[in-house]
């Protein structure tokens, strides 16, 4: 290795665990290497998008600053749109620091990748403005209200590219480093398995949305009984006189914990598929378990978590441009 190598980044998708990109580039910037461009998915597109414009620092100085109750108040819940959150207050956060800038007048090539629901394929942002490039690769379904541009409807980057390296192809690069979130459970020193029990902010939110229903309810049920034929009622009687007993053995997860942990799982496996046909050069996998997606106040031990899985990897396969000077 030399002074010249040139590595293309992409950057996987995640939610919270995202911020693992952070500390995978530090230590890769530390080591040598020159990042020469930028893929990312959903958090990898906000990582990379504040990276590319040289506004990473002031991120993660106030990623550090959040705490659970920071986090909740900047999710801005939703009870009409179609996704749990609008994250707007988060989009205006980052619009303030990245300020109106193109993509292609960034200093080096950044990609960002949303998913078109409906022509059902990848779209790779190479140019026009960075945060709404960003706004549309981090709609993850459910959970953030999807993104209209030109007339499509776009969502997060991750449902078919969580870990984006084909998008690198047109980064004139040396080799490239694919950091996925969505790796395979294992315990170590460096992370806390997450509970079986919802989190703090998915409790939230759920209480949150769980208020609104209760508004809505009285009317519902009128409207319900009123529309409801004499088979309509009985058969909603017999539905709920027998309890299933097997039901208290489920864990207590929430629709929004369980969506989270489904996605997570199939972007685990999709990334598998698609790394099978596009391998990085270096591949770097934070465990899925390393944290809820929702875990935006554990900015501190994930950003170091994805510093040392860094130092792992390159150590592994003997790579350290600093070595050579």
């Amino acid at each position: 290795m030399t002074e010249s190598t040139r590595i293309a980044l992409a950057l996987g998708s995640g939610g919270a665990r995202g911020y693992a990109h952070i500390g995978a580039i530090r230590e890769l910037e530390r080591r040598g290497f020159t990042i020469a461009g930028i893929a990312g998915s959903s958090m990898g597109a906000v990582i990379g998008g504040m990276y590319a414009g040289g506004k990473l620092d002031e991120y993660e100085e106030w990623a550090l600053t959040l705490n659970q109750l920071e986090v909740f108040r900047l999710l801005d819940p939703s009870i009409l749109e179609p996704g749990a959150i609008r994250a707007s207050k988060i989009l205006d956060r980052i619009r303030e620091m990245l300020g109106d800038i193109a993509i292609e007048d960034l200093p080096i090539p950044f990609i960002a990748v949303a998913t078109d629901l409906a022509a059902g394929r990848s779209v790779w942002f190479q140019n026009g403005p960075l945060d709404a490039a960003i706004r549309a690769s981090i709609a993850i379904p459910g959970v953030i209200s999807p993104s209209v541009l030109n007339g499509r409807v776009l969502a997060d980057g991750g449902i078919l590219d969580p870990l984006p390296v084909g998008a690198t192809a047109s980064i004139d690069a040396n080799m490239v480093v694919g950091i996925s979130v969505n790796g395979e459970p294992e315990i170590s020193d460096h992370w806390t398995p997450v509970r079986t029990d919802p989190g703090a902010i998915e409790e939230l939110l759920g209480k949150f949305r769980r208020g609104a229903e209760q508004l809505r309810s009285p009317v519902s049920s009128v409207m319900t009984r009123l529309s409801a034929t004499p088979s309509d009622e009985n058969s909603e009687i017999d539905d709920t006189a027998e309890p299933d007993d097997a039901v208290q053995s489920v864990p207590k997860l929430g629709r929004l914990e369980v969506m989270n942990r489904s996605l997570d799982v199939m972007q685990a496996a999709l990334s598998r598929y698609q790394r099978a046909g596009h391998p990085p050069d270096l591949l770097v996998e934070i465990p899925r378990t390393a944290c809820r997606a929702l875990d935006f106040h554990r900015a501190a031990e994930l950003i170091e978590l994805g510093r040392t899985a860094t130092a792992a990897a390159l150590d592994s396969a003997g790579l350290d441009v600093s070595d050579d000077d």
